[in-house]
């Protein structure tokens, strides 16, 4: 390997200034010391290397053949060189690297990759791989050190994990045309009759949404597990479904409007990584442009506009 521990890269850059400027003078200007220097750096590197690099006529300097042997290969090493220092420069300006990502479902169909593709946009060099899985294995993998950064259902039980959830209030998503999308605010009591498409994780126990609907008197009942198969339902006209606004929102303009439904629900989105592992950089920056993003989407609740 040309770097030995003999070699120091210091005499290499000399070496190479050397070659490239044709004067140890210029080579000293190239690489910022002085021309005495350069002279004693190209020396030493001669005695480790065992052979003469230039042959000297007074100020002028003219490379030996095994001089010009070596550069093929120190010109070689310093282009990988130069990559790894510009990626270590995308790595500490947040430009590069990789970042590996697991959504829910109900954030993978489009929230997601859609907040991505412009954090990607920005970072040409970043390697971005999006999965979407159930909330038990992205946290598991998470965990794990398979994902840098996760977003699944809570509440749950686990240890290793950093959880920031977010305010993510359940909407009702309509057919169009439905009698109840001329109000701005759906209430339970406003249900009665309705065929209703459940999402299975609100069926059990005593979520939330149960109690919400416990005193409804409830037509068809669907069930899937999936916000996006029940907000397709939806635009069949099949029946109404209270959703997460993630999923809700990409239906929009595709047989569908939401509505605000009281009484007031969280659906239970989180965003986690390990606590155990510090992020990198890049994986810190997503984190928090997307939870920002997020949080705003939330506020704003343009997909509520009447």
């Amino acid at each position: 390997m040309l770097f030995s521990n003999m070699l120091q890269s210091r005499q290499i850059e000399a070496f190479r200034a050397v070659m490239r400027t044709g004067a140890m003078t210029t080579a000293a200007d190239m690489i910022h010391v002085t021309q005495p220097a350069v002279s004693r750096l190209i020396r030493d590197l001669e005695l480790e290397l065992g052979f003469a690099l230039f042959h000297r006529r007074g100020n002028l300097v003219a490379p030996t053949a095994q001089a010009h042997a070596l550069l093929t290969e120190v010109d070689r090493s310093f282009i990988g060189l130069g990559r790894i220092r510009d990626f270590a420069d995308d790595l500490r300006r947040g430009q590069g690297g990789t970042l590996r990502v697991a959504t829910l479902p109900a954030m993978a169909a489009g929230f997601v990759p859609r907040f991505a593709a412009g954090f990607s946009r920005d970072r040409p060099r970043l390697r971005m791989s999006i999965d979407g899985l159930p909330s038990p294995v992205i946290r598991d993998r998470v965990v794990a050190g398979q994902f840098d950064i996760g977003m699944v259902a809570v509440p749950f039980q686990q240890h290793g994990l950093t959880v920031t959830a977010l305010d993510d209030q359940a909407v009702l998503a309509l057919p169009v045309g439905h009698r109840l999308a001329e109000k701005r605010v759906v209430v339970a009591e406003d249900l009665h009759d309705e065929n209703l498409i459940l999402l299975s994780k609100f069926t059990y126990g005593l979520h939330p949404v149960v109690l919400a609907l416990q005193s409804v008197r409830r037509g068809k009942i669907i069930e899937t597990p999936l916000s996006t198969i029940a907000c397709a339902f939806v635009s069949e006209g099949l029946g109404v479904a209270i959703v997460d606004p993630f999923s809700g929102s990409d239906f929009i303009g595709r047989g569908v409007v939401l509505r605000a439904f009281e009484p007031s629900l969280i659906v239970g989105t989180a965003v986690v990584h390990s606590s155990d592992r510090a992020l990198s950089i890049i994986a810190t920056e997503f984190r928090v442009a997307f939870l920002d993003h997020a949080t705003r989407f939330l506020e704003r609740a343009a997909y509520l506009d009447f």
